[in-house]
């Protein structure tokens, strides 16, 4: 697995689960996209979609329910097969 995952697990090992994590994405606004990255995620997440000012970028900001760094690293490694999907 990628160096950017092992950094990762070393952060998200001291963490006490289950906990409620934020991830954080930018996609230019696209409909399709949004509901690839929707899809992604239980339908319980939280989810916060802002258009920047001139409205060719969304920001999104997700917030689940996750039961261990695992879990956490499944998710970002699904929003890598969704092109154009900045995680931040």
């Amino acid at each position: 697995m990628s160096e950017r995952y092992d950094k990762l697990r070393t952060i998200l090992k001291d963490y006490n689960y289950p906990l409620v994590y934020p991830f954080k994405f930018i996609i230019e606004a696209d409909q399709d996209k949004l509901v690839k990255i929707k899809r992604v995620f239980e339908e319980t997440a939280e989810i916060q979609v802002r258009e920047s000012k001139n409205g060719k970028y969304s920001s999104i900001t997700i917030k689940q329910m996750m039961l261990n760094t695992e879990d956490i690293i499944s998710c970002y490694l699904e929003m890598e097969k969704i092109e154009g999907v900045i995680s931040l």
